[in-house]
This record gives C-alpha cells, sequence and structure tokens, in this order.
C-alpha cells in the first residue's frame, strides 16, 4: 500500500509498506477519501512538531477491507468515516487524547488499521469524498452551534469548512444566520447556503455594528469565532448579551485580542471548541440524513496530488472543504 510519511527532514515522502492484517477488534479500513483542515496545514509546513514517520491528516472515509476477532460493529463492506479523536466515544472528555496526524498516524493512506470504537457508519446520501469532511469540521460546526434554534441568530465568519458547515447546521435548528466574507464573488454562494445576510468585512471593517443593526440592537446569539486573535474584538462587540461566542480556530492569531473589560460587561461565555466525541458525530450523522445536508467541497485532488491540495488550502481562496482521493 502507498501512505504519505513524514520524513527526517520535515518533509511528507510517499512511501510503500505491507498492508496489515486486524487483530482483536481491529477493522482494515480501505480508505476512499480524506480532507484537509486548517490544524493539517501547521503540521505540514513545520509550524507545529510532527515525529519522524507519522502519517498525516486526521479525517477520511472507506470501506471495511476485513475484521479482525471480537468485532461486532461492522462487517466487510461497510462504509465507514472515522471519529476525529481516536478514543472519545461520548461523555465528557476530561483529558486530551491521542490526536491523529501528531501523537498517532492519520489517514493520508490507503489502508489503514483502526480499533473498531474509532469509526461510525456513513450517512447513506453521502460519498466518500463528502463524508471524509465530516470528523473534525462538521462535528466542530455541529458543537459551536449547539443550543441555536428558532429566534436565534448565529453569526459565522468566513466560508471555510467549519463555518459552512456551522451555517447549514444552524439552519437545519431552525436558526437565522448571518455570514462574513471578504468576497463579493461568495455572497450569492452563502445566501444560496441559507445566510439571511452577508457583510463583507473589507468594505466594513467594524462588522460587529453591522450585526447589531441587522438584528434590531441585539446582537447575535452563538458567534462561530474561526479568527481568534484577529476578530475576537468585533465577535465581543457583536455578541448578544449572555450570548457565546464558540471559539473554534486562530486563523489572525498574530494580531492584538480582546479587551476583556468590554467581555465581562457583554455577559456573554467564550468556549473554546475542539470537535466532539464519536457520540457527537453519530448523532450530526442522523441531523445531516434526516435533512439530507451535503458538505460543501471546494477541490478534490488525486491521492499523488496530495501535498499540491495542502498548497491549495493555504492559498486561502477557497469556499468549502479540500479533498483528497485515494
Amino acid at each position: 500500500m502507498r501512505l504519505y510519511k513524514m520524513s527526517e527532514s520535515g518533509q511528507q515522502e510517499l512511501v510503500e509498506e505491507p498492508i496489515p492484517a486486524p487483530g482483536t477488534g481491529q477493522v482494515l479500513v480501505r480508505v476512499h477519501a480524506s480532507s484537509l483542515n486548517a490544524r493539517d496545514l501547521f503540521m505540514l509546513d513545520g509550524r507545529y512538531p510532527v515525529p519522524p514517520g507519522r502519517v498525516p491528516l486526521s479525517d477520511a472515509a472507506g470501506v471495511i477491507e476485513a475484521v479482525g476477532p471480537e468485532v461486532t460493529r461492522f462487517a466487510d463492506g461497510d462504509r465507514v468515516v472515522n471519529s476525529f479523536h481516536a478514543t472519545w466515544y461520548g461523555g465528557p472528555q476530561r483529558k486530551p487524547g491521542p490526536a491523529y496526524h501528531t501523537d498517532i498516524d492519520g489517514w493520508l493512506t490507503e489502508y489503514r488499521l483502526i480499533d473498531q470504537q474509532g469509526l461510525v457508519a456513513i450517512p447513506e446520501h453521502l460519498d466518500f469524498t463528502e463524508a471524509a469532511t465530516l470528523p473534525c469540521a462538521a462535528v466542530t460546526a455541529w458543537s459551536a452551534v449547539q443550543g441555536a434554534g428558532p429566534g436565534d441568530t448565529v453569526l459565522v465568519q468566513g466560508s471555510g469548512g467549519v463555518s459552512l458547515f456551522a451555517l447549514q447546521l444552524a439552519r437545519a435548528a431552525g436558526a437565522r444566520v448571518i455570514a462574513t466574507t471578504s468576497s463579493e464573488k461568495k455572497v450569492a454562494r452563502l445566501r444560496e447556503l441559507g445566510a439571511s445576510d452577508v457583510i463583507n468585512y473589507v468594505d466594513t471593517p467594524d462588522w460587529s455594528a453591522e450585526v447589531r443593526k441587522l438584528t434590531d440592537g441585539r446582537g447575535a446569539d452563538v458567534i462561530v469565532e474561526v479568527g481568534g486573535a484577529g476578530t475576537i474584538a468585533q465577535s465581543v462587540a457583536a455578541v448578544a448579551y449572555r450570548g457565546t461566542i464558540s471559539l473554534v480556530g486562530h486563523l489572525a492569531y498574530d494580531t492584538t485580542g480582546m479587551n476583556l473589560l468590554d467581555f465581562s460587561y457583554s455577559g456573554a461565555t467564550l468556549r473554546a471548541i475542539g470537535g466532539g466525541s464519536r457520540s457527537d458525530l453519530e448523532d450530526m450523522n442522523r441531523v445531516i440524513a434526516a435533512h439530507k445536508i451535503r458538505p460543501v467541497i471546494d477541490r478534490v485532488f488525486p491521492f499523488e496530488e496530495a501535498l499540491d491540495a495542502a498548497s491549495y488550502l493555504g492559498n486561502g481562496a477557497h469556499f468549502g472543504k479540500v479533498v483528497i482521493t485515494h
């Protein structure tokens, strides 16, 4: 089988290894697609340390080709997607567990052995490229918009994977969604996905005031914060009193941040979102299946061009997810 591994020099190399056989409780997955997340870029370009020999990427979908002894959750031929957190099956997470791409091998490979507990079934209406986008971005969005429903306003920033999933899931819950973007070309697409209003933050850098105007002074009940330090001050100004800011990204991490006094006056909750459990993935998949939600995919690359896919994502012009077919 072919797979990518981190070399001693910090580069990703395409290598070949024998196909492994499943042990007790394990299944062998033939990977059909994987997807890239912003976190992967930090590891692929050396900004976050990854040990030599590690296989990258945290999200994938495929078919079970073999099962080991005592496997009861799946059978040969089942279509599956992995849970982002390999050992967090449900309930509160008391401490960080092993993470794909950093602590354990990821999914940029043609075959992968995994414990049966780390997988869930793919919603029937999704293909492999769509399903491969679910583990990180979709579940993060699911966790970020929890509690939003009819009568609430959710603000999403930009058009990356998490933001678009948050838009779709919030609309499925009955909430109103306001989106921000830097591109007039993306306004119509955000509206097609269900955004009632779209603010161009280049033309309107003080976009929090526009959010207040659009909500009759109330503000957004839930804000999906992806910019981090670069946008958090505007989010604090835009959030409704006793609302929630879900911090899911740090795309603009090298700027000033927020005024804590302003945040205290907002009465809001700031919560850090780090994906979700296997149970969260299963709950989300039921909603995705019921509403026939389809992930937004910007571009698909072949396995041999996986590093080009990472460069493309890093350019920041994408609208939705970047996927690799295996």
